[in-house]
């Protein structure tokens, strides 16, 4: 069963660059698409977070 991941990324000013929701079969799916979706929009080194729909913080860079 697929679960829906959030996605957020953030300027220093709080401002938010991207707040996209995707599905992913498990937690290390959506580690592996979350960090895809970083690389494919150069955010990887921005402040940013991806939440399992528990809450469970999955990636965080700040």
């Amino acid at each position: 069963m697929t679960k829906i991941y959030k996605l957020t990324v953030f300027e220093p000013s709080g401002e938010k660059l991207l707040d996209e929701s995707f599905t992913a079969e498990n937690d290390e799916q959506a580690k592996d698409l979350g960090q895809n979706l970083l690389n494919e929009k150069n955010y990887q080194d921005r402040t940013h977070r991806c939440i399992s729909p528990a809450g469970q913080l999955l990636l965080f860079h700040r």
